[in-house]
């Protein structure tokens, strides 16, 4: 049996990154999503996760976000287990302060 390993960090860590360009992916189901998300998210939701998450290359780590954090550490689970390396975003879109696409 395999255990997800994946790091987490604060909403404010990852908008140090932004700089980067990180790849976030945004794991809240598409009405969510276009309420508001980050700027250069990708939106894969959670509920079809196992059949879209090949849709993107695999540059990594991949920070997961949802609303408040619960959905993006299912995400991360599966993630981790299935090989990729993913970081959970604490907090969500509820803590997020930054800029935001509607």
């Amino acid at each position: 049996m395999l255990v997800a390993k994946f790091k987490s960090i604060t909403t404010d860590q990852l908008k140090e990154k932004l700089i980067n360009r990180p790849t976030i992916i945004d794991v809240r189901e598409d009405f969510e999503y276009r309420v508001g998300h980050i700027l250069s998210a990708i939106n894969l939701p959670l509920s079809g996760l196992a059949n879209t998450m090949t849709q993107v290359s695999k540059p990594q780590p991949w920070y997961l976000i949802c609303r408040s954090g619960a959905r993006s550490k299912r995400a991360a689970t599966f993630l981790s287990k299935a090989g990729y390396d993913v970081i959970n975003v604490k907090g969500g879109m509820n803590a997020w302060n930054g800029p935001i696409k509607r």
